[in-house]
C-alpha cells in the first residue's frame, strides 16, 4: 500500500512538525510479451521512527491549549533573539503562531545597551517593540537589575578613586615662562643686580625654593656688567616638578654685582621662591623681596632686551600629584626555542635573551602574549631590557588587546643604541583587557637581544576612595539613568519585567537562617572579577528597593498607563539538594524588601532550567521538589511565572546526554516531565496568581552554543520540526 505523509506547514498548523514530506511512488513496470501484459506493484511501509512521530501532526499551535477563560491573566511565552524576531522570518512566524508573549534573550540587558563611556543605544529594543506590536505579542522585559552582563568598565569608572586637586601653594613666587627650549644656556636668562657687590675671596651661601613644569638643570653665573669677569664655576641648579630647596656655597673670584640665571635649554614654566643670598657668617639677605610677598617685583630683576619670555610675580602653584609605578608584569625567558606563537619570525632564547638576527626581511615577534598580560584601564610604562650590536632606527613595539577592528593598538618607537640598555616606553590611555606585546625590528640590520619585559601601571598619589555613601549615591543615579532610558525606549508597551534577576546566593546564611544575596564576597574569584554586584554598594535591602522605585517612576513618566508588574527572578528554586531553601530565602527577602511599606513586588519568576533523570529515584526527588516549590510560591500570594523553562536529559551515570545520542524512550521521558511541570503549575498555583510560562529554547541547542551546548532543550529540533516534548508541553497546557 502506498502512503503519503503530508507535512503541515507553519501556515496551516502554525508550526512545522517532525515529519518531512514523504512522497513514495510505486513503480509500475510493464513487461510486454506475446502472451500477456502485467504490472508489478510495490508497496512501501513507513519506518517505525516516522510512524511513531506521526501523532504530532494532530497537535495544534501551543497557544490554542491555553484556557484563557479559566486563566485570564496567563501568558504563554517564548524566549528568542530580538534580531531574529525583527527579521520577520521563520522565527517570527513561529512565535506569532504559537505564543502570546516574548522575552529577548540579551537585547534588553544592560551590557547590550550601555557603552564603555556610559552612552546608551536602545535601537534594537525600539525595533523589537515595534515588531512585537505589529505581531500582536506582548514583551516580558528581561532584565532591569542584575549583577551579570553589566558594563563593568563604565560602572567601575563611576566609583573609582577620586583625584584630589593639586595642593595649593603658599604666598607668591616668581614665574618665568619660556616658549621653547633653545640651544645654549644664555639663550634665556634672567638677571638680578645686587645693591652691594659680592667681594672677591668671600664665601657666600645661596638657597631658594624652585620647581618647573619639567625637570631641568641650568647654571647660575655671577659677573659685573661689561667687566669681562663672568664666573662660570658655581654649582648647577637642578629643578624638579615639585617644590624643592636647593642650596650651596661658593667663593667669588672677583667683585661681582650681578647674578645670571641661564636656562636657555629649558622650555616651559619655571618658578623661584624664597631666594636667600648671604655672606657666610652674616644673616643679611642680599636679595630684596626674595619671598616675592612685598608688592611689585623689584626693578633689580631684568632680562636682555632681545629675550621674549615672560616673567612676574604670581601666586605660588601647588605641586602636581606625585606618581608611582606599580609593577603589573615581569617576563623573562629560558633558553630554548622561541616560546610563543610564531608570526613568521622565531628567534631562539640564548643565555636568557630572545636572540634576533636580522635576515633582511620585515620581522616582528611576540615578547609577551595576551594570556599572561591582563591590564586594567589606565596609564602604563614598559621597561625593555635590550642589547644591540649597533645603533639602529625603525624599531617599534606594539601593545594591543585583540586583532579585530575595534581592538586598541598602541605603537611606540623603540630607541636602539649600541650596547645594553633599559628602555622606558610610555603606554598612555590603556583601555583595559588582555594585551599582546609585539616587538617589531622590521627591517633593522642590528642584532637585538631582549632579556626581559616589565610593565608598570602609573598611579597618582593624590586620589582617595569614594566613601560608601558617595558610591551609593552615584550608583543610585546610574540605576535610575539606565532604567529611565529603557522605559523611554519601550514607551509603556512592556508592562511586566524582571526588575531584579538572580539576587539570592545558593549558600551561606544571612543571620536569620536564609541565604544572603549574591555578592563579590561570596562567589568565585572569576565571578567577582567579571560581574558587577550593585548590592555590594547599594545594600542588600536598598538594592531592590531602588530598582523597584526607579522602574515604577520611569515607567509612569514614559507613557506607562497599564498596571506595571515587577518580578524578582531566580534559578534553582526547585532545588532538591537543600529542600527548596533558595525559594524559601527568596520569599523571606521579598518580605524584607517590602517591609518599608513602599516597595511592591508583584511576582516571582522561577527559571526552571531542569533536567529529566534516568534514575527513577532521582527523578522522583526532582518532581517532589517542583511540587514543593509551586506550593511555596502559591503561599506567597505573589504572581508566579515560569520564566525560562528548558530541559536536558541525564543518564543513570549522571551524565548529560547530547541530542545526537538521545533515544526515543529518553525523548518521551522528557515529554512526560514537561507535562508534569506544566500540569502542576496549573494545579497548584491559583488562577489569580498564574502569570505565565515561558519556554526558554525554541530548538535544540547547537553543539557550539554557550547555553547547554548540544543538548535537547527545545520543543522543536534544529530543523524546526516538532519533538515529543512539544506534545508533553501541549498536554500540560490542556490539562491532560
Amino acid at each position: 500500500m502506498i502512503r503519503f505523509l503530508i507535512k503541515k506547514s507553519i501556515y496551516m498548523k502554525h508550526t512545522k512538525n517532525i515529519l518531512g514530506t514523504m512522497l513514495l511512488t510505486a513503480a509500475a513496470v510493464a513487461v510486454t510479451s506475446c502472451v500477456d501484459d502485467s504490472k508489478l506493484l510495490f508497496a512501501f511501509e513507513k519506518p517505525a521512527s516516522i510512524a511513531g512521530m506521526e501523532y504530532l501532526n494532530e497537535y495544534d499551535a501551543l497557544k490554542t491549549y491555553v484556557n484563557s477563560s479559566a486563566n485570564p491573566n496567563f501568558k504563554l511565552g517564548i524566549a528568542l533573539t530580538a534580531d531574529d524576531y525583527i527579521a520577520g522570518g521563520l522565527v517570527t512566524r513561529l512565535a506569532n503562531s504559537n505564543f502570546q508573549e516574548m522575552t529577548a534573550g540579551n537585547a534588553m540587558k544592560y551590557a547590550s545597551c550601555v557603552a564603555d563611556d556610559g552612552t546608551m543605544n536602545f535601537g534594537t529594543v525600539e525595533k523589537f517593540v515595534a515588531a512585537a506590536k505589529a505581531g500582536g505579542l506582548t514583551i516580558y522585559g528581561h532584565t532591569l537589575a542584575w549583577h551579570a552582563q553589566q558594563n563593568n568598565k563604565y560602572l567601575n569608572s563611576l566609583i573609582k578613586d577620586k583625584e584630589l586637586p593639586p595642593s595649593q601653594g603658599v604666598g607668591n613666587c616668581l614665574h618665568i615662562k619660556t616658549s621653547e627650549a633653545k640651544t645654549n644656556p644664555w639663550d634665556w636668562q634672567i638677571l638680578y643686580d645686587l645693591a652691594s657687590p659680592l667681594l672677591a675671596g668671600k664665601t657666600y651661601s645661596f638657597s631658594m625654593r624652585t620647581k618647573a613644569s619639567a625637570a631641568t638643570t641650568f647654571p647660575l653665573w655671577i659677573e659685573t656688567p661689561n667687566a669681562g669677569n663672568t664666573n662660570y664655576g658655581l654649582p648647577q641648579i637642578s629643578v624638579g616638578t615639585t617644590w624643592s630647596v636647593i642650596s650651596f656655597e661658593f667663593t667669588s673670584s672677583s667683585d661681582c654685582s650681578r647674578l645670571l640665571f641661564s636656562f636657555g635649554k629649558f622650555g616651559g614654566d619655571l618658578y623661584f621662591d624664597d631666594i636667600v643670598l648671604v655672606e657666610k657668617g652674616d644673616s643679611h639677605n642680599m636679595f630684596s623681596n626674595g619671598t616675592f610677598e612685598e608688592g611689585d617685583l623689584p626693578s633689580k630683576w631684568s632680562k636682555p632686551g632681545w629675550h621674549s619670555y615672560t616673567y612676574g610675580i604670581e601666586p605660588s602653584p601647588g605641586d602636581a600629584a606625585a606618581e608611582v609605578e606599580q609593577e603589573k608584569k615581569v617576563r623573562t625567558y629560558q633558553d630554548g626555542p622561541f616560546p610563543f606563537y610564531a608570526m613568521g619570525c622565531e628567534p631562539p632564547v640564548v643565555d636568557g635573551y630572545i636572540h634576533f638576527v636580522p635576515t633582511g626581511s620585515w620581522s616582528q615577534f611576540f615578547i609577551l602574549p595576551s594570556s599572561e598580560n591582563t591590564l586594567e584601564e589606565g596609564n602604563y610604562v614598559l621597561y625593555l631590557d635590550i642589547k644591540s650590536s649597533k645603533d639602529a632606527s625603525g624599531v617599534q613595539l606594539t601593545m594591543q588587546n585583540g586583532w579585530g577592528g575595534t581592538a586598541q593598538q598602541i605603537t611606540v618607537t623603540v630607541p636602539i643604541k649600541e650596547g645594553n640598555h633599559i628602555v622606558k616606553l610610555n603606554l598612555p590611555n590603556v583601555a583595559g583587557g588582555n594585551y599582546d606585546v609585539i616587538f617589531k625590528p622590521q627591517t633593522t640590520d642590528a642584532i637585538l637581544d631582549i632579556k626581559s619585559v616589565k610593565i608598570y601601571k602609573v598611579v597618582k598619589l593624590n586620589s582617595i576612595p569614594l566613601t560608601p555613601a558617595e558610591k551609593k549615591d552615584t550608583l543610585t543615579w546610574a540605576m535610575n539613568n539606565w532604567i529611565n532610558g529603557m522605559m523611554k525606549a519601550t514607551g509603556g508597551y512592556v508592562t511586566a519585567w524582571d526588575v531584579v534577576n538572580e539576587a539570592i546566593a545558593g549558600g551561606g546564611d544571612d543571620g536569620e537562617g536564609f541565604y544572603p544575596l549574591q555578592s563579590a564576597t561570596n562567589v568565585s574569584a572569576d565571578d567577582a572579577k567579571n560581574n558587577f554586584y550593585w548590592q555590594d554598594y547599594l545594600g542588600s535591602e536598598d538594592y531592590v528597593r531602588i530598582a523597584v522605585a526607579a522602574a515604577r517612576k520611569h515607567y509612569a513618566e514614559n507613557g506607562g498607563t497599564n498596571p506595571l508588574r515587577l518580578f524578582v527572578n531566580d534559578y534553582n528554586l526547585e532545588s532538591d539538594w537543600d529542600d527548596n531553601k533558595k525559594v524559601k530565602s527568596l520569599v523571606h527577602w521579598i518580605e524584607k524588601w517590602e517591609a518599608d511599606g513602599v516597595t511592591k513586588i508583584d511576582g516571582i519568576g522561577t527559571q526552571m532550567h531542569v533536567s529529566c533523570h534516568a534514575n527513577s529515584e532521582t527523578q522522583k526527588g526532582k518532581e517532589d521538589h517542583v511540587v514543593k516549590m509551586f506550593e511555596i510560591l502559591a503561599e506567597s500570594g505573589k504572581l508566579v511565572k515560569i520564566t525560562e523553562l528548558d530541559m536536558g536529559y541525564v543518564d543513570e551515570e549522571g551524565n548529560s546526554v547530547k541530542t545526537a545520542d538521545m533515544t526515543e524512550a529518553q525523548h518521551k521521558a522528557m515529554s512526560e516531565y514537561y507535562k508534569f511541570i506544566v500540569k502542576k503549575y496549573f494545579e497548584i498555583i491559583p488562577a489569580a496568581q498564574q502569570y505565565g510560562i515561558t519556554q526558554w529554547c525554541i530548538t535544540d541547542s547547537p553543539t557550539g552554543s554557550g547555553w547547554r551546548g548540544g543538548e535537547p532543550v527545545g520543543l522543536w529540533d534544529a530543523n524546526y520540526n516538532r519533538k515529543h516534548t512539544y506534545a508533553g508541553f501541549a498536554d500540560g497546557l490542556a490539562g491532560k
